[in-house]
């Protein structure tokens, strides 16, 4: 039985996993979409993120705080979370276990994309179709985009389920069955538009 404060912990962890970061996320792969319309669109579209008043604010407190904290108690359940897949079957158990695998995946692979871009730019770097061009030149970084993309949408759209049961926004049964056939419907479109962003980026080169 969760105690209050490890409830209102876990409703402000659900919460901030759909906002800000969910709609930052999605945010972020319609700007990297503009790359299938070729280098100087997605150039532009990042031009004019970059261009955004406030950005370094926007980046701490909107970005970079709610995503720590999300990450780090998430970490926190999913290591003291039960697993029942393996005595239950049910559709719920096995999404709870790939909840909580994608989401280490995601922190992992959110931190080397982090480095490699945001942080290179310390470094001299500039965040352009040429740096994606780059990255995405080495099979094994294919590979990991692919399954890290792949990963925060899952944690994204099946965490939209979880958001909306712990908030009481979905109560009956049929309703988090419809509901569920909703957030299958947000991967399926993030992750078609995702991929087709990754192959973009490829067939720059």
């Amino acid at each position: 039985m969760e105690s209050h404060r490890e409830f209102n912990y876990r409703r402000l962890h659900s919460l901030l996993g759909v906002l800000p970061v969910g709609l930052f996320l999605v945010q972020h792969l319609i700007v990297n979409n503009f790359a299938t319309r070729g280098p100087e669109a997605f150039n532009k579209a990042v031009a004019f993120m970059e261009a955004l008043p406030f950005k370094t604010a926007l980046e701490i407190f909107v970005i970079a705080l709610p995503i720590l904290y999300h990450a780090v108690y998430g970490i926190y359940i999913a290591f003291t979370g039960k697993y029942s897949v393996g005595s239950y079957s049910y559709f719920r158990n096995w999404m709870f276990a790939l909840q909580r695998i994608t989401g280490i995946i995601t922190v992992i692979f959110i931190v080397w994309h982090v480095w490699e871009t945001r942080i290179q730019v310390f470094f001299g770097a500039h965040v352009d179709s040429n740096m994606m061009v780059d990255i995405l030149s080495n099979p094994f970084m294919v590979v990991f985009y692919m399954v890290g993309v792949l990963s925060a949408i899952f944690h994204f759209s099946n965490g939209l389920w979880s958001f909306a049961v712990r908030w009481g926004l979905i109560v009956t049964p049929k309703s988090q069955r419809i509901f569920t056939y909703i957030t299958v419907g947000v991967f399926v479109i993030l992750a078609v538009m995702s991929v087709r962003t990754l192959l973009a980026f490829i067939n720059m080169a």
